[in-house]
């Protein structure tokens, strides 16, 4: 997708946002949601600024063109879940500090459904494409989960095995499951975070033990 469409091109540069400190946010939010409410293509710079309240000069200002924005929805995203999750209290139980960062992880995309769904592709960037850079922040945000596994190898309650390879086993099933409740068909059953979510993690967890282990579960 090119960024230099006709509608895409600076205006006179009045009301740029640089004296605005929430353009910057107001931008990235309107960006992910129009990403996830209609795709790519209703991305230019003149729609962007129009649902933001800004000028279209403004993109240009903070992120110096569209490609970069989306780029920065992306690692935004991520650092805000980066952010939730470091601040879970660690405890002397890296199960529960488990479940805990499972807990502000589902927090993190029910506040910001548009910007997650951007995260993880379930919108579409279109012609738009990633850099390391964005690919970082979010190996970030899972070196975060591995290391709560493997103090939970250290404490001797999960079995040892790769630490990478157990927290992507955990980040796969949470991931499942809050992608099906953003999408509400998590609905299939009355209540479905005591029923499906916390159970499903547990028995994971079980799985994972190290007493399962020793006994052959």
């Amino acid at each position: 997708m090119s960024d230099q469409r006709a509608d895409d091109l600076p205006d006179d540069g009045r009301d740029d946002g640089r004296d605005e400190p929430d353009v910057r946010r107001r931008l990235l939010e309107e960006a992910a949601r129009l990403l996830g409410e209609e795709g790519p293509s209703a991305l230019s710079t003149r729609r962007l600024a129009r649902e933001a309240g800004t000028s279209t000069m403004a993109v240009y200002t903070h992120f110096g063109g569209m490609p970069a924005l989306v780029r920065e929805i992306v690692a935004e995203g991520f650092r805000r879940l980066v952010d939730r999750v470091a601040a879970v209290p660690v405890t002397d139980d890296p199960v529960r500090d488990l479940t805990a960062v499972a807990t502000a992880y589902r927090e993190h995309a029910r506040a910001d459904p548009q910007i997650y769904a951007v995260m993880f592709g379930s919108a579409s960037l279109g012609g738009y494409r990633l850099h390391d850079e964005e690919l970082d922040v979010g190996l970030a945000a899972f070196g975060q989960l591995v290391d709560v596994v493997r103090r939970g190898m250290d404490a001797g309650r999960l079995r040892r095995d790769d630490p990478a390879d157990v927290a992507g086993q955990f980040w796969s099933a949470l991931h499942g499951y809050v992608s099906l409740e953003l999408s509400g068909f998590h609905l299939v059953v009355e209540d479905p975070e005591t029923q499906l979510l916390w159970p499903m993690l547990a028995h994971l967890l079980e799985g994972l033990s190290d007493d399962a282990h020793r006994s052959g579960r």
